[in-house]
């Protein structure tokens, strides 16, 4: 800590101060969340560019390897703090993206380095063991003590991996494995199933599908981007299921002025989706949903959707998969953001990752697979990244769970302020929507939104793009009112300056 304070005024004293507007956006809500000590003041911007000289010598030689044309900048680990990253040339910005939503409680947050150097950790990080084999002696009580702490009501059962790809892929063969023994009667294998799958053919290999909604993404793994339908430059040249897809409601806004064209607009796509279920040339084995479509746009539809929607799965013995990747752990005001539907029946599976360092699913009892290795993989995760997520949740439950509040309070201010600036500057954003600090807006076009997203970065915010011409936040869970008050600031003395 004291060198980061240190390093601190040393970049101070070489940057040239950003001069921010003199703007009002209400009077800054009080958060119950004690602040970082030590954290940066504000941004500070050194170069004329991002990335600066430096960044992009660097940048240059690491394409001589590696795709580059996806780096925003480079992170310089050691002088971040916080809210705020800095870049390889020294500039200061305040990070309202953290590395696409998975950086929970900003840089270098005391209690994650203070759990990263104790011996636990050392030995973890040097014995990465297979867990599904040769698991370390803490791994099941910390399962029991972390993950299961937070699995969703009736879901009795984890499985851990690497990454969100790699979690909705294995539900997808959750879902599968679990259909076809329920129509096999939960019997043994007979030797025209064992010998078929080996040449990829049926019965032992059968047609089923994974029935994902228009505008989705749930990864880059063959079967989960079969699923995915946020973008084509995803997709092109890999091949894929023939699964379904159906539509997801496009909604308009403001939603109380629009309140029997929503209506309409889900139930139609609700009809649609039984319709495919019933109708598919391909059995439908599951159905995955995100309750926000993050890459595809930060597309919202309402609570009362979604638990028809998980009727229609429970009514056509289909599985439910509720993909909490990129919405889970507290973003959206609660912990899984399927919790502000009200179901009276909860999700058969519900996949996480990114704020949770580690990734898998929780899914119900009757999911649990009928022999051994058929989920599985060498590492099957990883527990330091466990140990990392009993971190983030001690510091969610902190305080009476000072943290989530934050999130609720941070988030109402930082979205009523966007929609006043919606309507001052109606030519470049509109339809301001979200839960919690989970928000975002959409530009007229995609030129306007990505010149917002490159003239900011230049005044000190990092800020995060999706869907067509949207703009998200994914900020940490400690970005408090006073750093969406700066990031106001400076957001409107940025696009006031655009036509």
């Amino acid at each position: 800590m004291l060198q980061k304070q240190k390093t601190t005024k040393k970049i101070v004293s070489q940057q040239l101060p950003l001069i921010l507007g003199k703007r009002a956006f209400g009077n800054i809500p009080k958060t119950p969340l004690k602040p970082l000590e030590g954290e940066f003041e504000k941004p500070e911007i050194i170069t004329s560019t991002i990335p600066g000289p430096i960044g992009k010598r660097l940048i240059e030689d690491l394409g001589r390897i590696q795709e580059i044309r996806t780096i925003h900048f480079l992170v310089d680990f050691d002088r971040s703090f916080g809210n705020y990253v800095v870049d390889s040339d020294g500039n200061v910005l305040l990070d309202v993206f953290c590395h696409i939503s998975s950086l929970p409680l900003g840089y270098n947050h005391p209690s994650m380095i203070k759990a990263l150097r104790t011996r636990d950790a050392v030995q973890l990080a040097a014995h990465r063991p297979a867990l599904g084999s040769l698991p370390n002696v803490s791994w099941g009580p910390k399962l029991h003590e972390t993950l299961m702490k937070v699995a969703p009501e009736g879901l009795t059962r984890v499985f851990t991996c690497a990454n969100g790809s790699e979690a909705n892929e294995n539900a997808y063969k959750t879902a599968c494995m679990w259909y076809v023994n329920q129509r096999r009667g939960n019997k043994p294998f007979t030797d025209e199933e064992i010998q078929s799958c080996m040449l990829n053919k049926p019965p032992g290999t059968p047609s089923l599908s994974i029935l994902s909604f228009e505008k989705a993404f749930h990864g880059r793994t063959l079967g989960a981007l079969s699923t995915t339908r946020s973008k084509p430059i995803h997709k092109l040249d890999v091949p894929a299921f023939d699964w379904p897809v159906a539509p997801f409601p496009q909604l308009k806004y403001p939603l109380d002025q629009f309140v029997k064209e929503n209506a309409e607009e889900e139930a139609r796509c609700l009809s649609r989706t039984e319709e495919i279920i019933k109708s598919n040339k391909i059995p439908v084995a599951g159905m995955i949903i995100e309750p926000i479509q993050a890459e595809g746009g930060d597309r919202h539809a309402s609570p009362d959707f979604f638990r028809k929607l998980r009727k229609i799965a429970r009514d056509n013995g289909v599985a439910f998969i509720v993909d909490e990747v990129q919405t889970g752990v507290a973003a959206t005001g609660n912990f899984w953001a399927f919790q502000k539907w009200g179901l009276d029946d909860q999700p058969d599976i519900v996949t996480f990752s990114k704020k949770s360092q580690i990734a898998g699913f929780f899914h119900r009892e009757e999911y649990k697979m009928t022999a051994p290795y058929r989920n599985y993989n060498t590492w099957m995760g990883d527990p330091l990244r466990l140990l990392q997520f009993e971190v983030i949740l001690n510091e969610i439950n902190k305080d009476d769970q000072a943290m989530l509040r934050n999130v609720n309070i941070t988030g109402n201010y930082l979205q009523d302020s966007l929609k006043e600036l919606a309507k001052k500057y109606p030519h470049l954003m509109k339809d301001v929507r979200g839960d919690g600090t989970f928000i975002a807006f959409d530009s007229p076009t995609v030129e306007t939104r990505n010149s917002i997203v490159n003239a900011i970065k230049l005044n000190g915010v990092e800020l995060g793009a999706c869907g067509d011409q949207s703009i998200r936040f994914r900020p940490s869970l400690v970005f408090a009112p006073k750093h969406a008050s700066q990031f106001l600031d400076i957001f409107e003395s940025t696009i006031s300056k655009l036509k």
